[in-house]
């Protein structure tokens, strides 16, 4: 059984742990052996010298990936001298990959501390794949694709980690396991909120019309909600999990001994958490809530910062003064799920959040969509059991309706995709210098009969605007990165795009493909550069990002295992120096 940690969620009563625990610890090693590998350029030989620790382990490739995404023959397995090989799980081999990076000249590792993450993540990973499916439980089509990725982000060594959640805390709040909770509320006085809105109402208005209008909410509760409007105070909407610690903190308690602030209790109808853990849904309700929650999943704690609050509602005003429109002429299937909206308490001292932001976001999947709306990253995450993926199935249900070679009809899928998907965010970076940071997990694609027909873009931390673009950008709303710090350096925001929609992105659907069996990914990889050569072609010069994916011959991407090793909040500290990047060898260059 692979060894796990305290603080790693335990398999429920009655389940079946073994195979799901079996299952969860070949994910880690998998995970953990080609983030190393990228991450240190080594090939994918089957064999891993850790030349520091003057150690050898063996992992016999079964499929090598042009992108990254190999596959192995587990286990793997450190070499004794006079002995038989030891097997190694995914403890073990954290423990001496981050120790052989530790040691190198500068490291700033925080060993104990990636180790814990990697071990609570796998144990949270068996705990969902040993979950009963539950056919049908979601509201919309959205939904379920947004609660189906058990095991999360395939190059990010602890993707499952939510620090300093217990066992049962991440269950209760696990979208994962099909988790829905009502909100815990507070009436809180207009002296101690803050907030914008783009929209005609204000946000207090706007959430309070969420909560007036919710049958299951207390009597007085809903008599609070209607009296907003006008009134001295506003109601705020905060995560249990969240709200439970926000309660034991000192300013908190002196807002409530004050009378500014009254805690309502847990309301109306529940919510069902996205894959982010700490957006909420409600298919009934215009908006989704994107809270703060204290928890580290990835690489960062999930607190709404001030900047991002103000870089939601500006985005919405710069599309509403024309580029929406321009965008939409030019791309009817793509748009922008906006955040127009933000309310807060303030809690005074100098920190310039509370833990109570709460940001209004569309809600573009209402009751009764049915439209086929998936976050690209479970479109691309395997199946029950290891299986393929659900992108893997679906190229091979329209190869068998067409009578087409499987391999014929994922070219087609991802010239299709390419249109609806990366050719409106090549438009935008080029020409008006927004580039978006567009990884799998900021993606919805909408499937028309298997094929791609349209595309969203979510997400209020990720938009970078090019310092060269931004008096032009400027020109359609004065004021622009006032508060939001947006604008930056054009070098930085070519990595980041190049990176999360060039390698997370597409590179991760080419690899997916190749994973599971379904194409070469050499055909694929050439179809992907003519299509960027041919989107290059349209702008003198060519947009560096693209010169860059198409013509270097390495490309820098973001470190998740290094990132995570050293400790980096990534949405802390100066842009250029949040996160690890390191480079790698490009599988684009030449092929354009």
């Amino acid at each position: 059984m692979p060894t796990t940690t305290a603080t790693a969620v335990e398999p429920a009563a009655g389940r079946r742990p073994a195979p799901a625990e079996a299952a969860a610890d070949e994910a880690a090693v998998t995970t953990l052996l080609n983030c190393y590998l990228r991450e240190t350029g080594t090939e994918a030989t089957g064999t891993v010298r850790l030349e520091r620790l003057g150690l050898e382990l063996a992992a016999p490739v079964a499929y090598r990936s042009a992108t990254g995404q190999h596959a192995y023959r587990l286990p793997a397995t450190l070499a004794r001298p006079g002995g038989a090989p030891v097997p190694l799980d995914h403890v073990t081999l954290a423990t001496l990959l981050g120790r052989e990076l530790a040691l190198e000249e500068g490291s700033r590792a925080r060993l104990g501390g990636f180790v814990g993450a990697v071990a609570e993540s796998a144990g949270n990973v068996a705990v969902f794949l040993a979950a009963p499916d539950r056919p049908g439980a979601a509201a919309t089509p959205f939904l379920r694709a947004e609660q189906s990725l058990a095991a999360g982000h395939p190059l990010h060594p602890a993707a499952k980690s939510r620090q300093p959640m217990t066992p049962e805390e991440v269950r209760r709040y696990a979208p994962e396991l099909g988790a829905a909770f009502p909100l815990r509320w507070f009436r809180a006085d207009r002296s101690v909120v803050a907030g914008d809105s783009a929209l005609a109402g204000g946000a207090a208005e706007l959430l309070a019309g969420l909560l007036a209008g919710d049958d299951q909410a207390d009597p007085a509760a809903r008599r609070a909600a209607a009296a907003v409007q006008g009134g001295g105070h506003a109601l705020v909407p905060v995560h249990p999990w969240q709200a439970a610690r926000l309660l034991q903190r000192p300013d908190v308690r002196d807002l409530l001994d004050a009378g500014l602030l009254a805690d309502l209790g847990p309301q109306g109808r529940p919510w069902s958490p996205t894959s982010s853990v700490r957006t909420v849904y409600r298919a009934d309700v215009p908006f989704m809530l994107k809270l703060s929650l204290g928890v580290r999943i990835t690489n960062s704690v999930r607190v709404n910062l001030a900047k991002e609050l103000a870089r939601g509602v500006e985005v919405h005003r710069l599309l509403e003064a024309g580029l929406g429109a321009d965008l939409a002429a030019r791309f009817p299937g793509f748009a922008v799920v906006r955040d127009p909206a933000w309310l807060t308490v303030r809690t005074g001292g100098d920190r310039p959040e509370s833990g109570f932001e709460v940001v209004l976001r569309e809600n573009p999947y209402p009751a009764g969509d049915g439209t086929d709306a998936t976050v690209v990253a479970a479109l691309c995450h395997p199946g029950p059991d290891g299986g393929p993926s659900r992108l893997a199935t679906i190229v091979r249900e329209l190869a068998a309706a067409a009578g087409r070679p499987a391999e014929a009809v994922a070219s087609e899928w991802l010239r299709r995709y390419l249109a609806v998907a990366a050719d409106p965010l090549l438009w935008l970076y080029a020409t008006w210098g927004v580039a978006l940071e567009a990884h799998q997990q900021n993606s919805v694609v909408e499937l028309a009969g298997g094929w791609p027909a349209g595309f969203r873009y979510r997400d209020n931390q990720g938009y970078y605007f090019k310092a060269s673009a931004a008096d032009r950008l400027r020109r359609l709303l004065p004021g622009l990165n006032r508060a939001s710090d947006t604008v930056c350096d054009d070098a930085v925001a070519d990595e980041r795009f190049g990176y999360y929609l060039g390698v997370n992105h597409l590179l991760g659907i080419v690899g997916t493909l190749g994973r599971d069996g379904v194409a070469d990914e050499r055909v694929l990889l050439a179809d992907l550069a003519g299509h960027l050569a041919a989107r290059a072609r349209e702008h003198t010069p060519a947009p560096p990002m693209l010169a860059t994916l198409l013509g270097s011959p390495r490309l820098r991407v973001k470190a998740n295992l290094r990132t995570r090793l050293d400790d980096l909040d990534e949405l802390v500290g100066p842009l250029a120096t949040q996160s690890v990047y390191v480079e790698i060898p490009n599988p684009l260059a030449g092929l354009a």
